[in-house]
C-alpha cells in the first residue's frame, strides 16, 4: 500500500511539473540572458518544463513581474536587491536579504552563484595614464570629463545621483544604453561610463575600472531570485549553480556572446555540460529565417488583435458621441492623455494589473490606437455637409438610415485614415512589447542593443519596417473596396 501511495505521489508530482511550466525571466542585458539560460537548462535537465520570458526591462520590470507572479524566477544581484528593491542604506547580509524579501514579498534568493558583479566606473587606459586617475574619488578634480551612463544606473539608489553626492563629483552626465556606451568610449565620444565588473568588453577594449576607494558600492553576488512557491525540487536544482561560476569565467562567457557571436543558449549549455551540472546533449537551434518568421508572426498577432479591439470600441463610440460636442471633447481629451504616456512606461504600469506577456501588450497597443481612430471618426462625421443631411431627412430617411446610408459612407475616408494611422503606429510600438516578455520583432532589437550587435538589431528593424509598408499597402487596397468610387482620389 505504501509503495502504491509513493508511486501515486510521484506520478502526481510529475504531472504537476509537466502541466505547470516554470517561467524564467531575464533582464535585457548580456549576462542576464546567459544566467537565465543556465537556470532554464538546469530546471529542464531536472525534468521541468520551462517557459522563457526573456528581454524584460530593468530591475523594476523584472521584480514586478516576479512579485506579481508573471514569472517564477530570474537572476538578480544581492546589492541590487538590497539597494534598489529593499531601499536599504546599510550593508545587509545575504541571510538578512532573504529574510526581508520573504517577509515583505514572499520571495527567496538562492545561495550565490560564485561571482560578484559589482557596478563600477571605467575609463580608457590612455586617458587614465594621461590624467593619473585610478580612483573614483579623483574624478572630482576633472569636472570637464564627459560621462555617459546607462539609464537605469543614473536613477538607481546605488547609482549616479547618490554616487555623485557621496564622492562630491561635479560632472554632468548624458544617458545612453549600456551596450552602446562601450562603442561611445572607444570612439572618444565619452570619457567615463558605468560598467559591470564582469563585462566582456573590459579586457577586449583595454579599459580600466576605477577603484571604489570609499566603498560606495555593495557586494553584487549573483543569485537566483524566485517565488517561495517554487517547487522544493526546483529550488534544490538551482542550488547546483552555487559557487559554480567565477568572475573570470563569467567575463569569458560574456565575451563569447559579444565577440564570438555564440548564442546564449549554446554558451550556457556548453558551460553547464563541461561542469557536469547537466547532461550533455545535442541542441539544434532554429534557423535565422525561421526565428524571424516566428517573431514576425507574434508581432502581427499583437498588432492585429489590438487594432481590431480598438476599431470595435472607437468607431461605435465616435458614432455615438459626435453630435454631443461637449462629451466628444471630454472623451477625446481623455484618450489624448493616454498618448502622452511613454509606451514603455504604460507597459510597465500594466505589469501589476495584467502581468507580462501578450495580454498587457495588446491592451497597451489598444489604448494607443484609440485616439487616431476615435478622433477621425468624430471629425469625419462632424464635417459631413449639412445640406446632404437635410436632403436625407427630406426624402424621408430615419436618423439611423441617414447615418448608415449617407453620413458613415461620406465619413469613411476619414475613418479609414484613422485606422490606417493607428495600425502603422502599433506596428512600431509593438517592438517595445519585448520588454514585458510579449515577444515580437522587438526581441531582436532589444537583444541587439544589449550586445551592440547591429546585425541582430536589423533582424528586427527591417522586418518591422517592411510590416509598416505592407500595412500601408493593405489599407490602400481596403480603401478601394470600402470607399465609394466618387469619393476616392
Amino acid at each position: 500500500m505504501r509503495i502504491l501511495l509513493l508511486i501515486s505521489l510521484t506520478v502526481i508530482s510529475w504531472l504537476a511539473n509537466a502541466q505547470q511550466p516554470i517561467r524564467v525571466g531575464a533582464k535585457h542585458f548580456n549576462e542576464g540572458y546567459i544566467l537565465s539560460e543556465m537556470i532554464a537548462l538546469v530546471l529542464e535537465d531536472g525534468g521541468y518544463s520551462v517557459e522563457r520570458k526573456f528581454n524584460l526591462g530593468g530591475t523594476t520590470v523584472s521584480f514586478e513581474a516576479l512579485r506579481n507572479g508573471a514569472i517564477d524566477v530570474y537572476p538578480e544581484y544581492t546589492g541590487t536587491i538590497a539597494k534598489e528593491i529593499l531601499k536599504e542604506d546599510n550593508t545587509v547580509s545575504i541571510e538578512e536579504i532573504n529574510k526581508m524579501v520573504s517577509t515583505l514579498y514572499h520571495l527567496e534568493i538562492s545561495k550565490p552563484h560564485g561571482f560578484n558583479n559589482t557596478y563600477a566606473l571605467l575609463i580608457n587606459k590612455e586617458l587614465k595614464e594621461k590624467l593619473g586617475i585610478s580612483k573614483v574619488s579623483e574624478l572630482k578634480n576633472h569636472s570637464d570629463l564627459r560621462l555617459g551612463l546607462s539609464y537605469e544606473f543614473i536613477d538607481r539608489k546605488d547609482g549616479w545621483n547618490n554616487l555623485a553626492a557621496f564622492y562630491n563629483l561635479p560632472q554632468k552626465v548624458i544617458a545612453l544604453e549600456h551596450g552602446l556606451a562601450y562603442q561611445a568610449i572607444r570612439e572618444n565620444k565619452i570619457d567615463v561610463t558605468d560598467a559591470y565588473s564582469t563585462d566582456g568588453e573590459i579586457k577586449k577594449f583595454d579599459l580600466i575600472l576605477l577603484e571604489d576607494d570609499q566603498h560606495f558600492f555593495p557586494d553584487y553576488q549573483a543569485v537566483s531570485f524566485y517565488s517561495d512557491g517554487l517547487p522544493l525540487e526546483a529550488k534544490k536544482l538551482l542550488n547546483k549553480l552555487t559557487n559554480a561560476i567565477s568572475e573570470e569565467e563569467m567575463q569569458q562567457l560574456n565575451a563569447m556572446a559579444l565577440f564570438e557571436k555564440v548564442s546564449h543558449v549554446e554558451i550556457a549549455r556548453n558551460f553547464l555540460s563541461r561542469k557536469g551540472l547537466i547532461k550533455s546533449s545535442t541542441h539544434t537551434e532554429s534557423s535565422m529565417w525561421r526565428l524571424i518568421a516566428e517573431k514576425a508572426w507574434r508581432h502581427i498577432t499583437l498588432t492585429f488583435f489590438a487594432l481590431i479591439a480598438s476599431i470595435l470600441v472607437a468607431v461605435p463610440l465616435g458614432v455615438s458621441i459626435f453630435k454631443n460636442q461637449r462629451l466628444s471633447k471630454i472623451i477625446l481629451y481623455t484618450t489624448g492623455i493616454l498618448q502622452t504616456i511613454p509606451s514603455i512606461a504604460l507597459l510597465a504600469l500594466m505589469i501589476p494589473i495584467l502581468g507580462i506577456g501578450i495580454v498587457p501588450a495588446v491592451v497597451t497597443l489598444f489604448l494607443y490606437a484609440l485616439l487616431p481612430i476615435l478622433r477621425n471618426t468624430v471629425i469625419g462625421l462632424t464635417t459631413v455637409d449639412p445640406v446632404l443631411k437635410k436632403v436625407a431627412m427630406a426624402i424621408g430617411l430615419t436618423t439611423w438610415n441617414s447615418l448608415r446610408l449617407v453620413e458613415i459612407p461620406l465619413a469613411m475616408p476619414m475613418i479609414l485614415a484613422g485606422i490606417r494611422t493607428a495600425a502603422v503606429i502599433n506596428v512600431g510600438t509593438a517592438t517595445l512589447a519585448a520588454f514585458i516578455g510579449a515577444g515580437g520583432l522587438g526581441e531582436f532589437i532589444v537583444t541587439g542593443l544589449a550586445l551592440n550587435n547591429t546585425n541582430m538589431i536589423l533582424m528586427g528593424a527591417i522586418p518591422a519596417a517592411l510590416l509598416a509598408i505592407f500595412t500601408e499597402l493593405l489599407f490602400e487596397l481596403i480603401e478601394r473596396f470600402l470607399i465609394p468610387k466618387h469619393l476616392q482620389k
